[in-house]
């Protein structure tokens, strides 16, 4: 029976994210999230006339932005390799299913990672215009980098499931619509208040709220890890059912 070493899942890893850097959706992806949350934060929220010491307009965009950002990370990872008919390879090497899919969620979170470090030298070049709360500013890159971990998961067992990365994007970046963008339901319905907590239990915006506010709350904490946690450990089912079916 193979047993779950982790320098072997880090070895994909690192194989991976090489595969990243050679593929230009990466670049497209960055380029067009560093664009899109500049613009938004000078031109749609207009910053300097709002004259406040807060970067919370600036990260409000992010959960949107990601709808977008994330399958295109994750949308090759598995597809491409039932397409091309690797997957079956992998599984015949000594690498466990827990091994595969963490090697691909670190590359892929990794990349978006270096893409939230592009976004530092923005707020950094705000600092000198204002107080700013840095605290405020931690815990709110906490929240985005949590996120960013949950969603990855969920575009990875998406892609895990489809059969091409056309497929593989179009049904992450609906789904995730889906769940950064329910809780808005509430807001614009009268649910009863059971109602409305039930829908934004599974809304990822609503968990990262108390994040853009600079407060860490320990129940969202929890949330964001168990769901990694669970896609990551379906996705682990799904490859076993592929690889004995």
């Amino acid at each position: 029976m193979k047993k779950f070493i982790p320098y072997r899942a880090l070895t994909l890893a690192r194989k991976e994210i090489f595969q990243y850097l050679y593929a230009p959706a990466f670049y497209g992806a960055a380029v067009f999230f560093l664009m899109l949350s500049s613009i938004w934060l000078f031109f749609f929220q207009q910053y300097f006339l709002r004259d406040q010491a807060t970067l919370r307009p600036y990260f409000d965009l992010f959960p949107v932005a990601f709808i977008f950002v994330i399958p295109v990370i994750t949308m090759k990872s598995w597809a491409e390799e039932r397409k091309t008919g690797t997957v079956e390879l992998l599984l015949t090497m000594p690498f466990t299913e827990w091994d595969l899919v963490l090697g691909k969620f670190f590359s892929a979170l990794c990349m978006l990672a270096v893409m939230l470090i592009l976004t530092i030298p923005l707020p950094l070049s705000l600092l000198s215009l204002g107080s700013f709360d840095a605290g405020s500013i931690f815990c709110e890159y906490l929240g985005v980098f949590l996120l960013c971990a949950s969603a990855t998961a969920l575009g990875l067992l998406l892609s895990c499931l489809s059969k091409s990365q056309g497929g593989a994007f179009l049904g992450t970046a609906v789904i995730l619509m889906a769940v950064m963008l329910i809780n808005n339901i509430t807001l614009a319905f009268d649910f009863p208040q059971w109602l409305a907590q039930g829908i934004n239990f599974f809304s990822l915006t609503f968990h990262f709220d108390s994040f853009s506010k600079g407060l860490i709350d320990s129940r969202d904490i929890a949330f964001f890890v168990l769901s990694t946690a669970l896609f990551l450990f379906i996705n682990t089912r799904v490859i076993l059912f592929r690889k004995w079916r």
